[in-house]
């Protein structure tokens, strides 16, 4: 629990925009993981199995909450991570105006994130956040391979288009 306790509950609060309810998710999830452990199978990853898990919990609860309504403030930063998160930290950035600009970097790619449809957000958390392979993405979600990788594609597509609608060109560089 102690491992996944975060991954998990940031997958959740990213889909449902609601900490609380995230907190709330979080513990029904780790609660039907420790119920069923006897039916996981060793022989996948313990991380698929387990956002499954998540997965699942939260989409019931989305489903029973009624329609998706997308926050407008800004997603709290997350620790860690890879790719754009690395470049967002990168040390040798640390002018004022390059702080800023990471600062308005983040905002509008949490805007942005945070506007793609449900299942989008999803997919691009799973992969940029978690890291997982797309056939985990796959088994997580309940999607074939193919369309994991075409939700994958518009969701990176929608994103370009919003941070350039938001005034963020190819280099990353606000205008």
């Amino acid at each position: 629990m102690e491992r996944f306790q975060r991954p998990v509950f940031t997958l959740i609060a990213r889909m449902v925009g609601e900490p609380a309810t995230a907190e709330d998710l979080a513990q029904e999830t780790f609660l039907k993981a420790f119920r069923r452990l006897a039916t996981y199978d060793r022989e996948r990853r313990f991380s698929s199995w387990l956002f499954k898990i998540a997965h699942n919990t939260t989409l019931d609860h989305l489903r029973r909450r009624g329609p998706e309504t997308v926050p407008l403030e800004r997603p709290e930063d997350d620790e860690g991570g890879g790719g754009l998160a690395a470049v967002l930290a990168d040390e040798s950035l640390r002018s004022p105006e390059a702080a800023a600009q990471r600062g308005d970097l983040a905002a509008a790619l949490g805007a942005a994130v945070g506007a793609l449809r449900p299942e989008y957000r999803e997919i691009v958390l799973l992969r940029y956040q978690e890291g997982l392979a797309y056939q985990e993405i796959a088994e997580v979600a309940g999607l074939p391979l193919g369309t994991v990788k075409t939700h994958l594609h518009r969701a990176r597509r929608e994103l370009m288009a919003a941070l350039g609608a938001a005034g963020w060109g190819p280099e990353g560089i606000a205008g």
